[in-house]
């Protein structure tokens, strides 16, 4: 029979495991507060443990919140993979946003990191900035689908307009974060795409209709 020591050394959670609590510490005590050792306890691991997956704290820090970036982009790639229209599939991304916002304190966090990253952590800014080009590029390909199916206007700048949409939503979480009781972030969102939308979609009444000479557009 298995002694009670070698049952808690199966159950101890792996390199996955340990990255779950610590974007779970970092969110709740910031990266200053949080320590290897509040990470060790919280996970129930032996520091040394913890240091035969990740060689420092910044390690871990760049590794639990990379595995979160990829985890919420396939996430989201998933959603959209049966989402035909452009249109909709913009107000899909973001009522997505605003549920993970709301239910997931960890993107609040990364979010405050992504700005600290700036000026204190090179390759985790890089991440960061890596992560947004990803983000406005997959808006510019559903913006660039609706242009070619003549659902949107084809004299708006793509890259202009993925930035717009991006900033929209990314303006309104910090918003909630910050004021979350006055702040309703699934109504602002919905706002910000049909507000997008109706300043990006073609009129219906454009198609081929000249009146004197001159389309009405």
């Amino acid at each position: 029979m298995a002694s009670p020591e070698s049952g808690s050394r199966r159950s101890e959670p792996g390199r996955s495991g340990i990255m779950a609590t610590a974007i779970d510490c970092f969110a709740r005590y910031g990266y200053a507060g949080t320590s290897i050792d509040r990470i060790a306890r919280a996970a129930g691991v032996t520091k040394g443990a913890l240091y035969y997956h990740f060689r420092d704290k910044e390690q871990l820090l760049f590794a639990a919140v990379k595995e979160r970036i990829e985890a919420f982009e396939q996430h989201v790639l998933g959603r959209i993979a049966n989402v035909d229209e452009p249109a909709e599939a913009l107000r899909e991304i973001a009522r997505m946003c605003a549920l993970n916002a709301m239910e997931d304190n960890h993107r609040r966090f990364i979010l405050t990191l992504m700005v600290e990253a700036l000026d204190t952590n090179v390759s985790l800014s890089a991440e960061f900035r890596e992560m947004l080009q990803r983000f406005r590029s997959f808006h510019r390909h559903l913006l660039r689908q609706g242009q070619e199916r003549g659902l949107f206007r084809k004299d708006v700048d793509l890259a202009t307009a993925a930035v717009q949409f991006v900033s929209g939503i990314l303006g309104a979480e910090i918003q909630y974060y910050q004021d979350p009781e006055r702040i309703d972030l699934k109504k602002t969102l919905a706002c910000h795409v049909e507000q997008f939308l109706a300043w990006l979609t073609v009129p219906a009444t454009a198609a081929g209709l000249v009146s004197g000479g001159r389309q009405h557009v």
